[in-house]
């Protein structure tokens, strides 16, 4: 049976227990249960801290988990990412008081406050920057004005949390994190892993891809694939009304109304699009 780590708190919960329960899976029935047995999907949930999830699934006996690639990579655990999931993007950036540096390298000899010492000493290594580390749990936005630290790492998805208190990002990002899929390195891809991984990338093509119909006359079909090449080519289907035909293909949901634009402009009609609701490709 697969044992899977689900966050169970923070930004990353809710969109996590979605995704899977739009793959098929189980769901917890209140936010008190810390395990879910799915045993039609031969499957045991674990519901865990996101940040404790690598530990657990590097260092123990859970063969899967959902967290975030910066909390992945922060926990130096042997788990390794198999796919990222297309949510919980965030960047983790450095900020300081406007204008007190420039970038990565003005860092040198200074305190930096972080709650991800793991990454952020990863990068300073990586950088050759040797700057003190001071770890904090929790905001860290407050660490430069109480003498702590003069400068902070963090996310940042917007930066109106660091603008609120005076703070400004400076240099180039450190990471760019969402949420992935993780395995224990060296653990082999079971049946029931495989099986997790095609349905999480099949809720993935369904919430970006949608499913465009219309009706075309015959000379016009190749010039309508060029705009509709679906994913293996689309489906062209002879009308009852003769020189005509109905062609079918997957296209991206954010381009959906220009394809339909451009569909139309070259005599493309009754043309329809509907969501996916599963797929497998």
């Amino acid at each position: 049976m697969l044992r899977l780590a689900v966050p169970n708190k923070g930004a990353l919960a809710e969109p996590a227990q979605t995704m899977l329960r739009e793959a098929g899976y189980r769901q917890r029935k209140d936010s008190k249960e810390l395990v879910v047995v799915d045993r039609e999907n031969s499957c045991e949930l674990f519901f865990l801290r996101p940040r404790d999830i690598a530990v657990y699934v590097g260092e123990g006996t859970l063969d899967a988990g959902i967290t975030g690639r910066d909390m992945l990579i922060d926990s130096g655990a042997p788990a390794e990412e198999v796919m990222p999931l297309g949510f919980g993007r965030s960047t983790f950036r450095f900020a300081s008081t406007p204008g007190a540096f420039t970038s990565v390298a003005d860092l040198s000899g200074r305190r930096i406050a972080t709650s991800y010492a793991g990454l952020l000493g990863k990068y300073l290594a990586d950088q050759g920057v040797d700057a003190r580390i001071i770890k904090l749990d929790g905001a860290v936005e407050t660490a430069i004005r109480l003498g702590v630290a003069d400068a902070i790492a963090d996310v940042v998805e917007t930066g109106t949390t660091l603008r609120n208190v005076g703070l400004e990002v400076f240099g180039e990002p450190i990471a760019h994190s969402e949420a992935v899929l993780i395995k224990r390195a060296g653990v082999p891809e079971t049946n029931g892993f495989e099986q997790l991984i095609r349905r999480l990338q099949g809720v993935r093509v369904a919430r970006e891809y949608v499913m465009i119909d219309y009706d075309i006359r015959v000379e016009r079909v190749e010039a309508a694939i060029k705009i509709t090449p679906g994913m293996e080519g689309p489906t062209v289907s002879p009308l009852h009304r003769e020189g005509w035909v109905a062609v079918r293909a997957m296209v991206p949901r954010k381009d959906h109304q220009q394809v339909m634009d451009r569909l139309y402009e070259i005599g493309a009609r009754a043309i329809l699009v509907t969501a996916i609701y599963a797929c497998r490709l």
